[in-house]
């Protein structure tokens, strides 16, 4: 398991807590300022900030099994692509469905989105200014 592991656990952890944190900041927001259409908007914001958030640090966490592996390099960036290829075609595929709907306020989507994003990205940071990493790769045994 390489040293980074741990890092990106903590990651997905303290990312799942900012995650349910948002989830009922945005939408009570939501809820005050625009009704019921201002919730679904808020939580569903949230929600999409969460799960791309939990599939990029997700697929990074899950690429580096293969770290014995010769092909190491490659299948990681195609794991790590991929993850990001799959969150542009989900926003795009739910761009679409949820465009016109009268259930939703888009605008508190999509600052409840741009709010997951900016809280992401502050996680990702602490995470990373709070944990120790070494240098140097992670030793590799004489073959």
């Amino acid at each position: 398991m390489p040293s980074s592991q741990p890092v990106l656990i903590r990651a997905l952890v303290l990312g799942a807590g900012a995650t349910a944190v948002l989830l009922v900041v945005c939408g009570g927001i939501g809820w005050w300022i625009a009704g019921s259409p201002g919730l679904v908007g808020g939580v569903l914001g949230a929600a999409f900030a969460g799960l791309f958030l939990g599939l990029t640090v997700g697929s990074i966490a899950f690429a580096n099994r293969f770290i014995e592996s010769e092909l190491y390099v490659p299948v990681f960036f195609a794991i790590v692509v991929g993850g990001w290829l799959l969150k542009f075609i989900a926003f795009i595929v739910a761009a679409v469905l949820l465009r016109d709907q009268p259930w939703l306020e888009p605008k508190i989507l999509f600052f409840s989105l741009i709010a997951g994003v900016l809280v992401s990205l502050g996680v990702d940071a602490y995470v990373m200014l709070k944990n120790r990493l070494p240098y140097v790769s992670d030793p590799r045994p004489e073959a």
